[in-house]
């Protein structure tokens, strides 16, 4: 188990460090600038390497064939469609609408937005993993010696969607600044690192131990593509440990938090509390 571990983080860092290299040498990679928080100039190189290194080493991390499959599906799929709403939402026509009521009500007057299409995606991604996860048979133990009928079964599969798309939206939504991201998926990871199905989370943490320098620094940025994948991955980790219950008790938090982004600033709260501030400025460059 430990060997498994920390094979899968070494991957996963491995991996990371080699993808972030071959974009950043791509005749296209200027494409990718963005200007940061700073006014510095930042690559989002880092999310599609971010979300290859994770998912491959999550995939060889995983217990088995089925947790792969769900691995594979969630970490490809976040990490397109957030690598698409970075691509195309940074234009001026898809600025307007912001957050999940922002997008609900563009789409309500006929437009569809690269956000509505993420969203979307990262649903469709949930919903597919999850189904993939209830074939595994360490998943299908969670359940009791009670076999359930259909209705449960959906149960299941609908609470790990909610679980794998709600974690890949909250860290999203914490990707505000330097480091932001990883450290939270450092704290959701560190916990599912130990047990059945550890090596998903340790491939997804070396991923983003690689990459937290560079991010730190204001190198790079993750992007949607880098931390719809990290969240994703977290997910399919957590869903693939825990019963209905524990899923419920998940999907009920995360939904909590994602109705209190829509009226309280994340990153206000940060500043607010002096141990969250220090936390998250900790390693970061400082401003010039």
């Amino acid at each position: 188990m430990a060997t498994r571990v920390v094979k899968s983080f070494g991957i996963g860092a491995l991996v990371a460090r080699a993808a972030l290299a071959w974009i950043r040498s791509d005749p296209r990679a200027a494409q990718l600038e963005r200007t940061n928080f700073h006014g510095r100039t930042v690559t989002l190189a880092g999310g599609p390497a971010l979300a290859a290194g994770a998912t491959v080493a999550a995939a060889a991390g995983a217990p088995s064939a089925a947790v792969a499959a769900a691995v594979l599906t969630a970490g490809t799929t976040s990490g397109a469609v957030g690598f698409y709403d970075d691509m195309v939402g940074n234009r001026p026509e898809q600025k307007s609408a912001k957050g999940f009521a922002g997008h609900l009500g563009a789409l309500r007057e006929g437009r569809v937005t690269s956000g509505m299409i993420k969203i979307a995606g990262l649903g469709a991604a949930g919903l597919a993993a999850a189904a993939l996860l209830a074939r595994d048979p360490g998943v299908r133990a969670h359940r009791g010696r009670r076999r359930g009928g259909a209705v449960r079964r959906t149960t299941d599969v609908l609470l790990g969607a909610g679980v794998i798309a709600g974690t890949a939206n909250l860290v999203n939504l914490l990707d505000l600044r330097p480091g932001r991201a990883l450290k939270a998926g450092t704290l959701i990871g560190t916990s599912l690192a130990v047990g059945r199905g550890a090596g998903v989370a340790a491939g997804t943490l070396g991923a983003g131990a690689a990459l937290l320098p560079s991010d730190l620094g204001e190198e790079i940025m993750l992007g949607d593509s880098g931390a719809n994948a990290l969240g994703a991955l977290l997910g399919v980790a957590l869903a693939a440990r825990t019963g209905p219950a524990g899923r419920a008790v998940a999907l009920t938090v995360l939904a909590g938090l994602t109705a209190a982004s829509e009226k309280v600033s994340f990153t206000k709260v940060i500043q607010d509390t002096p141990w969250l501030r220090e936390l998250d400025a900790l390693g970061r460059r400082p401003a010039e």
